[in-house]
């Protein structure tokens, strides 16, 4: 079948590699989407934690069910899209109903080969059947599942002020799950394009551009207040730093970001606020169903920062276009024939 691989930092390669079949327990999808995430731009740039390369990137995921093995009960020619954080079940966070942070989890596309191929098998646990959506949309399930989790954390209601910091994929899934709670959306980035996107496409509160005095601007949008929720999506130090003193007093503060960077803060702004620190890692089955809830009852889509899709055999020469600075690239998505 054909693969792309990762074989070092800012090289993709092609590559033919055996159909898997599926073991016992597990099932083999067809290919139909691969959303590019955030994790497949750092793992291609050489800023992802917990990976090694050569590595089969790609996680976010939908197709249809090729062929099943031993054990399972899924029907051939199922539309599924595929949960990526492969659990151990027996660990003390897995025990507790936390397989998103499961102490042996592997991740595809980070840990163990992902999706950027034609055809892979999974645990039958792993996929979850949908009907009635595109493929594509079933593709950025997983993106928005993990927006879905970082406003779970912080558990978001309608008397809150949030500020998303960074209005990429993610931050915009963040956005759109703090308003199905009734929350106010400030959004933060550098980028104007994107903050006027993010007024377009979702009614936000307000925006704050990053490359400008945010506390001033964050004092004068909530009337010397600020923000009672801070979601870091922004993957930049400096930033999540930030996120300390522009908090409101009794605040939280998500950092959904993974970076191989040590943070820093002030101990008298974090204690005379008695700031709540949270991480945000991956999702869970219940992210994931409430991203299904909402994209059928029209509260939350995906289709809106979607911006651009290439084939499969293009792959390669439009990611080397889309981790450009400058190419507009807000959500892209690979669609398989």
């Amino acid at each position: 079948m054909n693969t792309i691989v990762c074989t070092k930092p800012g090289l993709l390669e092609h590559t033919l590699k055996d159909k898997p079949s599926p073991l016992e327990g597990e099932v083999l999808v067809k290919i139909k989407a691969i959303g590019v995430c955030g994790t497949d731009i750092h793992a291609y740039g050489g800023n992802q934690p917990y990976f090694q390369y050569p590595r089969v990137l790609g996680h976010e995921l939908s197709g249809v069910i090729e062929s099943t093995g031993k054990g399972t009960s899924i029907e051939v020619g199922s539309p599924v899209y595929i949960i990526p954080y492969l659990h151990c079940g027996k660990c003390i966070a897995c025990r507790n109903g936390k397989t998103n942070c499961c102490t042996d989890i592997e991740v595809l596309g980070v840990h163990r080969d992902g999706g950027m191929c034609e055809y892979l098998s999974v645990p039958e646990s792993a996929v979850v059947c949908t009907e009635g959506l595109e493929f594509n949309d079933m593709a950025v399930i997983e993106c928005l599942a993990i927006g879905a989790h970082s406003v779970s954390r912080a558990k978001i209601t309608s008397e809150d002020t949030v500020l998303i910091l960074g209005a990429g994929p993610i931050g915009m899934g963040a956005l759109q799950f703090a308003q199905v709670e009734g929350a106010k959306v400030i959004v933060s980035d550098v980028r104007q394009d994107k903050l006027d996107f993010c007024k377009a496409h979702y009614n936000v509160f307000g925006t704050v551009n990053a490359a400008e005095d945010v506390n001033a601007q964050l004092a004068i949008l909530t009337e010397g207040e600020f923000p009672t929720v801070i979601i870091d999506c922004t993957g930049n130090a400096k930033a999540m730093e930030s996120s300390f003193y522009n908090l409101a007093h009794g605040g939280r503060i998500v950092f959904v970001s993974v970076i191989k960077a040590d943070i820093t803060f002030s101990d008298p702004e974090f204690h005379k606020r008695e700031t709540t620190l949270l991480g945000s890692r991956n999702a869970t089955l219940d992210d994931f169903q409430h991203v299904v809830k909402c994209l059928r009852d029209g509260t939350v889509k995906c289709d809106s920062f979607v911006t651009h899709t290439a084939k499969f055999e293009n792959l390669i020469n439009s990611f080397k276009e889309w981790v450009k600075p400058d190419s507009g690239v807000i959500k892209a998505v690979i669609e398989m024939d």
